[in-house]
Order: structure tokens, then sequence, then C-alpha cells
């Protein structure tokens, strides 16, 4: 047909009008919320390069989950940060039930049940000396089948200490069947994994590595993927799916909306996608110099990553989205 016959500005024409036929809609509960517990602080301590976070004690973790409840936010994402004297070669205080993350996933669970999902996440990072997902073998790289032991046994502990779910993010092969299997002889049949299965070797790390005071030496990129790869992360996807994977998740998510596209056509289990730190820094630096609509892009790059296929998005704009969202409509 020509013009003038098809008009499809008429559907633009007011804020009803493009409410009723928007095809791509964020509800909160499709969003989780990273929070960072720190051993030790009595206080929330402000993270620098990530305007707006904390990393928190636990009477304020207790608030912030409170929160994010009451905005309607799906799920928690819960990392651990030890106190240094605690770090070891094998990151043994991620083990430990009397452990800051162990300690932080009773809290969150007493604090909000079942009202959302408590999420762990399951890494040696945090807690090791030298900063890698795994231990290391006596020429200094990540040994995989040694770490993956270890992964079973944390995944455990983050079972007993309540989490409906854990999310193991080391990339190493073989760690979804290993922890499935651990959880089950556990008797933890019921908690769920959601797998970092394209994780990305990237440089969108760096606020992340502040918030839990990163002790990396080197790099991740013998275990981690690389950018131009897909091809390879559809195997790696593949692979976890097979070994018990309730849930996958690409880890960034802007600079890789067309490997969360292609994840979404090629499984049928739920796909996440991580907004990760320097996505969010990014955007907050440019607001503060008012180079940007702060919660115009907050939104929009949201809707783009549920765009491009991800059901579940992990962004440390959790509540403040779901707030907007419930008022938008």
């Amino acid at each position: 047909m020509a013009f003038p016959d098809v008009r499809p500005r008429r559907l633009r024409r007011t804020a009803a009008l493009r409410r009723l036929v928007e095809e791509t809609r964020i509800a909160p509960a499709e969003l989780i919320l990273p929070l960072f517990l720190k051993e030790g602080l009595t206080e929330p301590r402000p993270i620098s390069s990530l305007p707006g976070v904390m990393q928190h004690s636990r009477e304020s973790l207790r608030k912030a989950a409170h929160e994010a409840v009451s905005a309607g936010v799906g799920g928690l994402m819960l990392f651990g940060v030890p106190d240094n004297a605690n770090k070891d070669e094998t990151g043994s205080a991620g083990l430990d039930p009397d452990g800051i993350l162990n300690v932080g996933l009773r809290d969150l669970i007493a604090e909000v049940g079942d009202a959302t999902v408590v999420m762990g996440d399951l890494c040696l990072d945090e807690f090791t000396s030298h900063g890698h997902c795994g231990v290391l073998a006596p020429d200094g790289t990540v040994d995989n089948d040694a770490t993956l032991e270890i992964y079973g046994r944390m995944g455990v502990a983050q079972a007993e200490a309540g989490a409906h779910v854990v999310g193991p993010s080391g990339m190493m092969d073989g760690q979804i069947g290993v922890v499935r299997k651990a959880l089950d002889r556990a008797g933890h049949q019921d908690v769920s994994v959601l797998a970092y299965s394209a994780k990305y070797a990237g440089a969108f790390y760096g606020p992340f590595r502040e918030a839990v005071e990163s002790s990396l030496q080197g790099d991740r990129r013998t275990y981690q993927q690389s950018p131009g790869n897909v091809r390879e992360a559809l195997r790696e996807v593949e692979l976890d799916v097979a070994e018990g994977a309730d849930m996958v998740m690409v880890k960034p998510a802007l600079p890789y909306l067309d490997v969360i596209a292609a994840v979404r056509e090629r499984v049928d289990v739920p796909v996440a996608a991580y907004q990760v730190s320097g996505e969010y820094a990014m955007v907050e630096a440019a607001a503060e110099k008012g180079w940007i609509d702060r919660q115009g892009v907050m939104l929009e790059t949201l809707t783009s990553i549920k765009r491009a296929g991800a059901q579940i998005m992990l962004t440390y704009w959790a509540t403040e989205a779901a707030q907007l969202l419930r008022e938008r409509y």
C-alpha cells in the first residue's frame, strides 16, 4: 500500500497507545539485584567506581533486601567479601559455614524467606589470595579438576545456608555436573543451578574488582571466553544444560546482545544476562556529567537486553528500575 494509506505513527500518538502496543516490557520480577557483603563492616561502605552501590554490613544487607523485595525484585545474588586475612590459596573461606558469604545467605533467608529468590555466587575468586576462580597448579595455571571438587563442596555449603539457587561462575569445564551431583548427594535436589555459561574475559569488570577487593594476579583468559567467539558460547551453553543447569547466563550483557539472542534460540531453559559493573558505571559517569538521561538510558539498556532474549537480568539498578516500572505500568 502507498502513502497516505499506511501511517504507522497512528499507534505512537499517545502514551496510552504506545503502552498498548509495546512489544517488549520488563517486569520487576525479572530483575536480580547483586549485593556485596563485606566482612567486619558495621556501616555500609560506598564503592567509588559504582556510584550508589555499597559494600554492605549485615544490617544494611537486610535493609537492602527488604527494599528490593518491596519493589518486586525477583532475586538477590550475594557476593561475599572476606577480610584479606581470611583469603588463602584455596579460597577456604568460601566453604566455611561461618564465612561471610554463607552467613549472608542465612541472613537473607531470615529476612526475606521465599518472598524472593536468594542466590549465591559460587566461585573462589573473592576468597583466594591470588584472585583466580580456582586453585592453582604448581606451574601457576588454574587446576580445573582440583577446583571442581571445591566447587561441589561450596555448592553444598550454600544450599545448607539456605540458598534457593547457586551460581557457578568460574567457567571450569564440568562445573555444572559436579555441583549438581554434589547437591543431589547431599539431599539438596530442590536447589537450582544458574550456570554462568558464557562468561567473557572482557574489559567491563573493573568496578566489580573494587567491589570485591579482588586480589587478581594476571588475567582469566585461560578459562573465560574470548570476546570474539559466539559458537564457543553456544557449545558451553549446551554442555551446561546437558550437565543439569536449570538456567544459563551470558555475561556481560550489552556488548553481547547477539550472543544472548543466539543462546535464546538454542536452549529451552530460562536465559539470564548480567549487566556488569562497567556497563553500569559508564551510564552513571555520563549521567553525572549531564550528557545523558540517566533513568531513560537505564530502562532502555534493560529493554535491549530483554529484547535480545534474556528473561532474567542481573543489574545494579534492579531496585530502582523495579520501582520505576511499577510506576509506569
